[in-house]
């Protein structure tokens, strides 16, 4: 097989490697894209102030981006002896073998299946908003979902760099549209009468979870390795470069909204909008920036949300090419299309699986935010960290049997790892202790969608090939 062609089957198509010319910017562009900064902005801050610890909610953007550029040491340090696309996936299974290398790859599925869902939930409850405000009918939440998930199907099915484009130009200008509302609130602070919080604040870890939800998708830049310019220099910049970008983006920002309205009042404040169906940043933004700077940032809103969409999309079509070519899913999904050089029949069951969630959740009458958003990045979330700390674990067990490749490396090789691992089990255990409030379902729901990702890990360790072949 070579490098980029592949074999041809029957069915038409190579099976192989991808292919593109993505450097850091574009990388850093998909990663960043997948985080969706405005969708972040207007959905989880919102959730992090009145759920987590209110006014210090920017805190827990910046503790995760911490733990993140901890792990993220190890991670590129392993970087440069990875040959195969697949991130984690790849990454635990060089470390920790092939039977948890299967285990972290359901995982994954798992974790961005689950937050894709929850996204086209938020799509269609923000479309329904925008559309009422704009004096058009009510229509379910569900009809514009299946929109945007039929536009996601086209563009994934194409090549990679135009998915790039597209993400690229949404991603600047919400970012763009953040900036000046941060500006504004910075430069013409503006008194506001103070709203009495409506009861205390939580716990820092519904913060913390909120915000590392946000980060979710920046394992991308080592998804993309086959399509990368430079992967032994790419990959590494792409990723502290998101990192940091996220980190310092949510935090200011969720300062300036907690500023805009006062540290005395913000819980209140956010709950009141929550409580009428209104968006707080919305608000804000038509407060400190003017109406039309609202009437913008709700259209980017959309653009991005489906910016969000569409790289989730290709990253699990991604991670179920890799799959397919390492023989633990069906062989057909590891096919890239002759002239889009793209894993297009990934790409098509990524679409029906999404359906297929879609069509159960529209007929389950559940809300569209609160309930399958909100319960759906909780199951990201936990299902993200143990990736993380299955990665962490690798690391060290990577260089710990290959210590010529780790001499003169120690702190990066071993000792950040462990130090990663450690905080990521102290962020997972704060997490599922306060997950009932997070999800704000029953004990036993939440239960259940706590146990899922633990269930489904070991699930993808137990099935596939024999521990013989292993």
């Amino acid at each position: 097989m070579s490098a980029r062609a592949g074999a041809t089957t029957a069915a038409g198509g190579g099976v192989g490697r991808l292919s593109g010319n993505l450097g850091v910017a574009e990388i850093i562009f998909m990663v960043i894209a997948a985080a969706a900064p405005l969708t972040v902005i207007s959905g989880n801050v919102p959730l992090a102030i009145t759920q987590g610890n209110g006014a210090l909610a920017w805190t827990g953007f910046v503790a995760a981006a911490v733990v993140l550029l901890l792990f993220s040491v190890g991670f590129v340090a392993m970087t440069e002896y990875m040959t195969e696309a697949g991130a984690f996936f790849t990454y635990i299974r060089a470390g920790l073998g092939a039977r948890c290398g299967r285990a972290g790859a359901f995982l994954a599925l798992l974790t961005y299946t689950a937050i894709q869902l929850g996204v086209y939930g938020f799509f269609g409850w923000s479309m329904d908003d925008a559309v009422r405000q704009w004096g058009g009918p009510a229509l379910p939440w569900w009809l514009y979902a299946a929109g945007v998930l039929a536009a996601v199907a086209v563009m994934g099915y194409r090549h990679i760099d135009l998915s790039s484009r597209v993400l690229g130009v949404a991603l600047v200008l919400e970012i763009g549209v953040v900036v000046v509302m941060n500006a504004a609130i910075m430069w013409h602070p503006m008194p506001v009468a103070p709203v009495p919080d409506t009861g205390q604040a939580g716990p820092v870890a519904v913060a913390l979870l909120f915000a590392i939800t946000g980060f979710i998708g920046f394992e991308a830049t080592a998804i993309f390795r086959d399509e990368a310019r430079d992967p032994q220099r790419t990959i590494p910049r792409a990723t502290y470069g998101a990192v940091v970008i996220i980190g310092l983006f949510y935090a200011i920002s969720c300062w300036c909204v907690i500023h805009a309205w006062g540290a005395d009042s913000i819980t209140g404040v956010t709950r009141g909008f929550l409580d009428h169906g209104r968006n707080i940043v919305l608000e804000t933004a038509g407060r400190y920036a003017g109406r039309m700077m609202q009437q913008a940032m709700q259209v980017l809103l959309l653009t991005s949300l489906f910016a969000c969409l569409l790289s989730f999309h290709n990253i699990i079509a991604r991670y179920q090419l890799a799959l397919g070519r390492e023989g633990i899913m069906p062989a057909f999904l590891a096919r890239t299309h002759d002239r889009h050089a793209s894993p297009h029949v990934a790409s098509v069951v990524q679409t029906g699986t999404a359906c297929m969630l879609l069509v159960a959740a529209a007929l389950s009458g559940v809300d569209p935010l609160v309930d399958i958003f909100g319960s759906m990045a909780g199951i990201s979330t936990i299902g993200i960290v143990v990736l993380m700390i299955l990665t962490s674990a690798a690391v060290v067990a990577f260089f710990a049997r290959r210590r010529d490749l780790s001499r003169g490396r120690p702190f990066s090789a071993v000792v950040i790892p462990c130090v990663a691992g450690v905080a990521l089990c102290a962020v997972l255990s704060v997490i599922l202790v306060n997950f009932t409030r997070i999800t704000g379902l029953t004990d036993r729901t939440s239960l259940m969608l706590a146990v899922l990702p633990f269930a489904v890990t070991g699930l993808g360790f137990c099935v596939g090939r024999t521990a013989a072949a292993d």
